[in-house]
This record gives C-alpha cells, structure tokens and sequence, in this order.
C-alpha cells in the first residue's frame, strides 16, 4: 500500500507527506518534500515526524486532531527544521483518510512561506527605518502568536477580546468582539481602536488618548480594571462596559496590551431601577413618619371629632352643616372669633368623610414666612436653595389622598395667594427647584377669624380664591352667642383637666353655672377652658374655688362720664375704652377707615384705632353686617 501511495503524490508539484499520527511516522514523501526538509527518502522515512516539527509539536498535535476529527483543515504557518538545522516557515494543508484495516493516516501539503516573509520585509525596512520601529517585526510577531495559538479559545470566548500594539492599534479583535461592536476585525486590525470605540465619553465630552487607562498601561505595565465607561458601536451608539486591560511584555518591553471587555447594559437597567425603587421606599418612609408624626399629634391632643360640646340651637345647626358637608369633596371655609372651635369643626368633618383613614394635615398660614412658603406647601428637592440638603415633601403631598386644614388662611400674603390657587384648582404643582409637575388629590378645609370678603374689597385678598374657598361656609358662634352650652362645656372641661392633673373630679355648682354665663368671654371657648384650668389648679381637696370674671351685659351700658373728684383706675379707662370702640363699630358696621369709618367718629387715627382693637381683643368681623351680633 505505501507503494500505491507514493506513485500518486510522487509527481505533484507540491511538497506532499503521508503521516501515520499514531505511530509517529512517515508512511510516504513525494520529492519535493524530501527537498523541502533536505533529507532523502529514506533518511525521511526512518524520522519521526515529530522531529522535523520538534519547534512547533503543539501545533502540530493540535492541528493533526483537528483533522482526525473534521477530516480537513489548514494551519497558515507552522515551523519546520530542514536537515542542515535551518527553520522553515510552512503555509499545510491536510486531509485525513481510513486505509483497510482501519489505520488513520494524515496527508500534509505544504509550501514555503519563507520568501513571501522576506519580500515584505524588504519592502517595509525603509519604512521601519524612517519611523523608529525597529522592534515592530519581532512586536507584531508576538501579537500573531497570540492570535495563532489561541484562535480557538478566542472564539469560543463570549467577554469581547482585542489587542492593541503600544501605538494603539489593533492586532486582532474576537468574533464575540465583532458582534458586540457591530465592526468587522479587517475594519479595526491596523487602525487605532481608541478614535474608533473609545473616543468619547459617556457624557459626550472628547475622551483623550492620554487619559485613556489602556493606553496608559504602556507606560507603567500596570492593569487596569475599569467599571463604569462606554465604547462606542459602529452605528453611534454606546454600550456601557466594564473592561481588564492587561500589558503584553516582550523580553520585558511592554509591545501592547489585550483588553478583554464585556456588555454590562442589562446591568445598569437593573441598577437604575433599583435605585429608583430605593428612592421611592425610602419617600415612602419619610412620607409615613409625617403622616405617624402628624397622627401622634391627634392622638396625644385627644381628638375627636365627635367632641363638638353643646346642645344649643346654633351649635345643633352647625352639626347639620357638619353631617351635610362631611360625606362630600368640597371645600369648606370656617368662619369665627379666635378660640370658638374652627379646627375642632374641621376634624369633625375629615373624621365623617372617606378619607378619615389618611391623616388631617395642619397648615397655619400666619406662622409660614414668605420665603419659605412653597417648600412648606410644595416641598423641594436636595439643593434647590441654601440649607435644602434632602428632598422633603410639601404638606400638599403629605395630605395626599387626605386633607388638608389651611388655618388663618386670611393671613396669608397677597404675593402668595396665586400659587396656593393654582393647585387648589387643577390639583398639580412642582417642587422648589425640580420641573417635573405632581399631581395631588386633596380636600381642601379652610378656617380664618378675618372677613374675606371684606379684604377682597380692601384688595387684600384675591376674589378667586376667595370664591374657591368658599363653596360651602360654616360660622363657628362665639360662646356668647350659646350661653346655654357653659354648663356643659364646663363639666367637660373639669373632667378632661382633673384627668390631666390626677386631682379627683370636681363638681359646679347651679349658682357657679349662672355666674359663668354672666360673662361676656371675649376669648370664647379657649378663655372658658383657660379659667376652668386655673380654678382646677388653685382648688384644694375635692372644692371647685371658681372665682368667675366679672359679669358684664351683654349690651353696652351707656358711656358715663366721670364725676368731679371720682377717682378713675386703670381698669375704668380700659372699660371705657373698649365700651367706646365696640360702640363705634356697631354704629359703622365694623367699619374702620373712610369719611363714615369708626375711627373718624373717634377723632383718631385709623392705625391707633386698630392697635388698640388688638390690645383689648376686639374683632372687627362681629360688627359686621354678616355677624348675629350686628342685628
């Protein structure tokens, strides 16, 4: 059979081996074979193959168990020795066949590549010269052993791989390389693959090449592992990657680096909705301690929205009011003296709504300074302004779904009033320092001591927000206007206050009831609790001492003026004093300025007369035509 073989190859123009690979032996050569490795057919024949391969044996074992396997294949180059000891460049390919008897056998084709190598030298030493890259052959030479050797285990690889010589251009780039970068390996092999992948930021700004961490791994060999940066794809657009760039030294001269890179855009999906879900856990946490905070304060005050004391024709209105309004969504506005219960009516009428299960919101618009006024109502975000290092919520969020008390709202600067309209009339609103808009569902609960409607005459109060506030009104009686509930507001008083103080509950008397409604309580509800507390306080042993007010009628006595030589204390000029002012008023209708005002018919100035209504705790609004006690 070797016979019947070498007749067949023995006139090819090409230098043909057969191979048994088991057994490490020639089976046959053709002669330009034999003159190829320099060695006559039966020196040839006598050599394992393996010794004419001894610089080259992996790729040689590699390649042979390829061809068993695939049945053909082609190695570019392997080394070869000739018999004077010379190293032979050789371009093989194989084939592998049965013979009977079922031994394998390899056929190897092979040519010398040596004179193609020297002619590109030769031409390419001028410009190797000129350029300072004398090292380039023997550099380029490791980069294409790299490449050669591990061609398998770079395309099986899914991370992308690609290496770079110490000018930055690329020696070979990995199929998975390819695909995630949309370049072909011709497109990128020879050009320099920072301008190509790596020549921009993430932000978009230019990414210089001596920044670059590749590139700097030429200077100190150190690797480098990046987490956080983009290359750049063919068709424009980033992937964000994390990469290892590794420095290649030959004899220890660093010639390039392989930077093996992979696809992380899955995981800063991932990371960004983590992070969005973290902000919004932790939102929802700030927003549930106000919420737990605001709760604790109804709860440590002893709310109850059923604790509106009082069997009086005015007060049994009020609660009809209260039942009507309640189930609704419209906005309220509470009217009424300081001290007469506004907020207590507004509780009673969030605890019959649906919305009792989210919280009551207090605003009190008076204490709220200007510059402050849309962080407290819309909250703002970290940064907006000196001093905001968090975000915060506005109490229109922390209300959501609940609602919201806007207290003394009559106080509120005419500058500010438009903002406040705004969301009270399409529900949506920004935070300080932040464009995006929010959307809230609040029932609004408005209270003031002031006339409204008379400060929108005065240009002190915007008319359409007065009209939006004021869809259905309650007025909140002064407690000289339900004389008839004192007793019982006073029982209720002495057990909620005996309770406090650990003191055992104290009675009143029919003859103390009677001397309390004698008063006029200037104060209202708040002046009646105040004294049952103090009376509570100065009491010994289970005895109420009640030293009520002094009694005054209720309609002003005629002023009298003094006798010769009576003596007039401080308290008469007071008590004629405020006889005086109320007296004014009535007769003008609460009104204070112009021609017909109180105050010209006091002979004073508009502004005095004014101090000294808030000295003696005069309201304006109960002379006015819409006040019980102006008819």
């Amino acid at each position: 059979m070797p016979s019947t073989l070498q007749s067949l190859i023995g006139n090819l123009p090409e230098a043909i081996v057969i191979i048994d690979p088991v057994r490490d032996r020639f089976i046959c050569a053709n002669n330009l074979a034999c003159e190829l490795f320099g060695r006559t057919d039966t020196d040839l024949m006598q050599r394992p193959v393996s010794s004419n391969f001894r610089n080259s044996l992996p790729q040689l074992c590699v390649f042979t168990e390829a061809l068993l396997h695939r049945g053909v294949g082609m190695m570019q180059e392997i080394s070869a020795v000739r018999a004077c000891g010379k190293e032979l460049e050789l371009e093989v390919n194989g084939s592998a066949f049965t013979l009977e008897g079922n031994d394998q056998l390899v056929t190897f084709c092979m040519r010398d590549k040596s004179w193609y190598r020297q002619w590109r030298e030769h031409s390419n030493a001028q410009h190797h010269h000129r350029s300072g890259l004398l090292h380039w052959q023997r550099m380029h030479q490791v980069f294409e052993n790299i490449e050669r050797e591990n061609q398998l285990i770079l395309s099986a690889a899914g991370e992308g791989i690609y290496g770079v010589d110490a000018d930055g251009c690329a020696t070979f780039v990995n199929p998975a390389a390819e695909r995630l970068l949309g370049w072909k390996a011709e497109d990128l092999i020879g050009h320099n693959i920072h301008t190509a992948i790596h020549h921009t930021h993430p932000d978009g700004s230019d990414y210089c090449v001596g920044d670059c961490p590749i590139m700097a791994a030429f200077k100190d060999g150190a690797v480098r592992q990046v987490d956080d940066e983009v290359f750049w794809r063919k068709d424009g657009k980033p992937i964000p990657v994390e990469y290892t760039s590794t420095p290649i030294l030959d004899n220890g001269h660093l010639v390039g680096a392989v930077v093996l890179f992979r696809d992380v855009s899955e995981r800063k999906i991932a990371e960004v909705k983590l992070r969005s879900a973290l902000e919004e856990v932790e939102r929802l946490k700030h927003k549930l301690e106000l919420e737990n905070a605001y709760l604790q304060e109804e709860i440590s005050e002893s709310y109850n929205f059923h604790h509106i004391i009082g069997r009086s024709h005015p007060i049994q209105q009020i609660i009809k009011q209260i039942q009507l309004v309640a189930p609704t969504v419209a906005t309220v506005l509470i009217t009424g003296e300081s001290g007469t219960g506004k907020e207590l009516i507004a509780r009673a009428i969030h605890h019959g709504c649906d919305r009792n299960s989210r919280p009551l919101v207090r605003v009190n618009c008076a204490a709220i300074p200007r510059d402050l006024f849309e962080s407290e109502f819309f909250g703002h975000i970290r940064g907006a302004f000196s001093g905001a290092l968090n975000d915060r919520l506005g109490r229109f969020e922390v209300a959501d779904g609940g609602t919201l008390f806007l207290d003394e709202v009559g106080e509120l600067p005419l500058e500010l009033q438009g903002k406040l309209l705004r969301v009270l009339q399409d529900g949506e609103f920004e935070r300080v320092g932040e464009s995006t808009t929010r959307s809230v569902d609040v029932r609004v609960i408005a209270a003031t001591n002031k006339n409204l409607k008379q400060k929108v005459t005065d240009g002190l109060f915007r008319e359409d927000l007065y009209f939006r506030l004021n869809v259905f009104p309650i007025h909140s009686v002064p407690l000289r206007e339900r004389l008839d509930d004192i007793p019982l507001l006073t029982t209720h008083f002495l057990k909620k206050i005996c309770q406090r103080f650990h003191k055992p509950e104290l009675k009143i008397s029919l003859a103390q009831a009677q001397r309390l409604q004698s008063h006029n309580w200037p104060g209202n509800i708040r002046e009646l609790e105040n004294l049952i507390e103090r009376q509570v306080i100065l009491s010994r042993g289970d005895k109420l001492r009640l030293e009520a007010p002094t009694a005054t009628n209720h309609q002003p006595e005629p002023l009298a003026a003094p006798q010769e030589h009576d003596l007039v204390t401080e308290q008469d000029c007071r008590s004629l004093r405020h006889r005086a002012i109320t007296g004014a008023l009535r007769q003008t209708g609460g009104k204070i300025y112009g021609p017909d005002g109180a105050a010209r018919i006091m002979g004073i100035k508009p502004t005095t007369l004014a101090s000294r209504m808030r000295k003696l705790g005069i309201q304006r609004d109960q002379f006015t035509p819409n006040s019980s006690l102006s008819r």
